[in-house]
Parts: structure tokens; C-alpha cells; sequence
């Protein structure tokens, strides 16, 4: 047999900040029960997900995951980052709910995915389909090569602590020396790091070193994405009014 489909069902405290998150995210509500058992089905075009509800659940413990190939993980991003914008002002990056950006995964082929952390702790790990994603080489430069095991840690395994780490003691030894991109990189990144450890002054201190970089127009160009993940960050440090 062929097209089977699979729909992940996972455990949230409550049904409620599941819809009105995902509904932020562009998802509709498809199915909705409170007894005998709170349930709830979500969907986005063929993007499909259910919920359990269970009382005195704890986002901060939940195992829950599932992983999504799609077509484009920068397009679907951008999607659900619009979302956010539109009903915050900013990106969630730190907490729970919050989401990662499309970086490179070494522990994925190399591949571009992210991750959405919804109001129940699951982990929804977004990755591009084999026929539309791009597999790139390994990262040659030290710098480039510390960021990606950073990656690893922080984005897949959620271990920001140790990630920040890794970044913070090869930062210190080729500041002067790693190509503006790779820095670049690598500061945006630990400054999402300090704000996912509560740490402003941190990420503050590393999105001013970003921003301190001299870029010529072609490798604004070329960074357009790492630069909008830093404007982004910006964004979550201004002061609410």
C-alpha cells in the first residue's frame, strides 16, 4: 500500500493555548472535544496534528516530538514567523512557545530545518523532503565548525547552555581571524542562545559585536538571512512600551 498518512497525537495542559497558538501559525481547527477527554485536531493544508489534554501537565517535561518534511523550510517559516509578528510584534525565541530559525543540521545531512516549541513542550522538528532539500559540505573554518556542533546542542538537543559554551570559547580565539560571515553566524546565534538562558546583557553585548561587522553590499546580500535573524533579535530586546 501506498499514500498512508500519519497524524502525530500530543499531550499540551490545554487544548485552548494549543488552538490559539497554532490558529497564530496559520493552522485551522479541525476537531474539538472537551469530554470525555479533551482533544483537539489541527490543520494546515495538509499539515496535520491532534492534541490530549491532560490536567496538571507540565510543558517544561513533556517528551513530545514529531518530525515534518515539507517542501520548503524557509518558506513555511516565514509563514509561521508572520504569524508571530502579527500577534506579538516579534518572534517567540525563548520560553515556551517559542521557535528556532532554518540553520543547518550536522546531525541532519546538513540540511536546513527548525523547530517549533508549542505551549505543550512539543518539539515539532521541520525538515525539507530528500527531493527538495539541499545537502551542503561540512563547515571548513573553526568558527564555522564550533556553530555547527553549537547547532546540534542547542536546536536538537535544546542544551543552550552547553552550546553557548562551545561558541563562546572558539569566539574568543578567532574573533579576529574568521571570515565576516562565519562571525556573523555565529554572534546572531549566541545572542538567541543569552536570550533562550535569560541572559539580555549577553545578547546585547554579541548583536552589537554583529553589528560592528564591515559588510560589503554583496555580502549583505548574501547574509540577508542571517541579518534578518539579527533584526529579529533586536526586536525581542527593545523595551515593551
Amino acid at each position: 500500500m501506498a499514500h498512508e498518512i500519519t497524524v502525530p497525537l500530543l499531550p499540551c495542559g490545554s487544548i485552548d493555548e494549543i488552538v490559539e497558538f497554532y490558529t497564530m501559525l496559520g493552522f485551522t481547527r479541525t476537531y474539538y472535544q472537551v469530554r470525555p477527554n479533551p482533544c483537539v485536531g489541527l490543520r494546515r493544508e495538509d499539515f496535520q496534528l491532534q492534541f490530549f489534554g491532560m490536567p496538571g501537565f507540565q510543558p517544561e517535561d513533556s517528551y513530545g516530538s514529531c518530525v515534518v518534511i515539507v517542501p520548503d523550510t524557509q518558506q513555511l517559516f516565514e509563514a509561521f514567523a508572520a504569524g508571530m509578528r502579527e500577534a506579538h510584534g516579534k518572534l517567540l525565541v525563548s520560553g515556551i512557545p517559542r521557535m528556532t530559525r532554518p540553520r543547518k543540521r550536522k546531525n541532519a545531512d546538513h540540511q536546513s530545518g527548525f523547530t517549533v516549541i508549542d505551549p505543550g513542550g512539543n518539539w515539532i522538528r521541520i525538515f525539507p523532503s530528500p527531493a527538495t532539500g539541499t545537502t551542503t559540505t561540512p563547515a571548513a573554518g573553526k568558527l564555522a565548525k564550533a556553530l555547527e556542533n553549537a547547532v546540534v546542542l542547542g536546536d536538537s538537543k535544546g542544551d543552550n547552555q552547553q552550546a553557548a559554551k562551545i561558541l563562546d570559547a572558539t569566539l574568543a580565539r578567532e574573533q579576529d581571524s574568521a571570515p565576516a560571515a562565519e562571525l556573523l553566524e555565529a554572534l546572531v546565534y549566541r545572542a538567541e542562545l543569552a536570550l533562550r538562558t535569560n541572559d539580555p546583557t549577553t545578547a546585547a553585548e554579541a548583536l552589537t559585536r554583529a553589528r560592528a561587522i564591515p559588510l560589503t553590499k554583496t555580502q549583505r546580500s548574501q547574509l540577508s538571512a542571517h541579518l534578518a535573524g539579527l533584526e529579529d533579535l533586536e526586536a525581542v530586546l527593545k523595551p515593551t512600551p
